[in-house]
């Protein structure tokens, strides 16, 4: 069952710069989908017409088949959200905001609040411009999930937290996933997290999508080239080479990403380059999402 899908969606500002160029995927029912891209790429737009509070200037979205921006409240029963830089009523206690939720969901689980509200240890008597960045983070994923949402949007939700709380933030995340099957699209710069949490990869690069795949592919589809800075070869050349995506210079070395796995692309590379000294390896996340995206015009 799809769950949340884009069809060519464009998105600029006055400037005329497209965020967003025709981008398009689905996202399928329970699946884990990590958005990477540089700050900029067009994650945090693309989730806000997810959510209805953008609309694209062309394209389409649907959530559960529904447009967000035609029927926001039955799209924003099903769905929830936590952002960096999500604001709170400051002014409010916990408690008020939780009442305040739970008359806006009808689905709301009495039981999984008090099982988080114990597990973070949130002060439910304290005002929320009284708590730290990293407990009103955790109030907000409560909001988010205690509805158990079948989708659940996470912009960078765990920028700015220290490495416990982000831990936990993560797990309660998965720990919804595992219990009801809920879709999860999120972005992220911890590619730690990413791994630990995503098995399937959607990276934006100049309002495109440049990768698209399972991570349990990245590694076997994927591969990195190393070719030393001899027999004339230049960038140009390495941009040439069957399946090169990227090129980047570095440290003596040209080092070009290819859409092959590393046997594959070793022998493709040494009978167009036919050069000895040639290196090929299996690549990181984090290496991959550097040399990607370092290695684009």
């Amino acid at each position: 069952m799809t769950v949340l899908a884009f069809e060519n969606i464009v998105r600029y500002y006055r400037n005329g710069h497209n965020v967003l160029d025709g981008v398009g995927f689905e996202v399928q029912a329970g699946e884990v989908v990590g958005l990477l891209g540089r700050n900029g790429a067009g994650k945090t737009t693309l989730i806000q017409i997810a959510l209805g509070v953008l609309r694209a200037q062309s394209g389409t979205v649907s959530v559960f088949g529904l447009d967000p921006a035609v029927d926001p409240m039955a799209v924003k029963q099903q769905v929830g959200y936590v952002s960096e830089d999500q604001i709170l009523p400051e002014f409010l206690k916990v408690s008020e905001v939780l009442t305040l939720h739970r008359g806006l969901f009808p689905g709301w689980d009495a039981d999984l609040e008090k099982e988080l509200l114990t597990r973070f240890e949130i002060r439910t008597g304290a005002k929320i411009k009284e708590l730290s960045k990293g407990e009103a983070r955790q109030v907000a994923l409560l909001c988010a999930v205690a509805h158990r949402p079948k989708l659940l949007l996470l912009d960078e939700p765990a920028g700015g937290l220290d490495p416990a709380v982000r831990r936990e933030f993560l797990e309660t995340s998965i720990q919804l996933l595992n219990d009801a099957g809920t879709t999860i699209l999120f972005s992220s710069h911890y590619m730690t997290d990413v791994e630990r949490m995503a098995g399937r990869i959607v990276m934006l690069h100049s309002g495109k999508i440049l990768v698209d795949d399972a991570l349990d592919n990245l590694q076997e589809r994927f591969s990195m080239v190393l070719l030393p800075l001899e027999d004339g070869m230049t960038e140009e050349r390495a941009r040439a080479l069957p399946g090169c995506i990227a090129v980047r210079r570095r440290n003596g070395s040209i080092h070009a990403i290819l859409r092959m796995g590393r046997e594959e692309g070793l022998q493709a590379v040494r009978q167009a380059v036919g050069a000895e000294g040639i290196r090929c390896e299996t690549i990181p996340l984090e290496e991959m999402f550097i040399e990607l995206l370092g290695g684009q015009p």
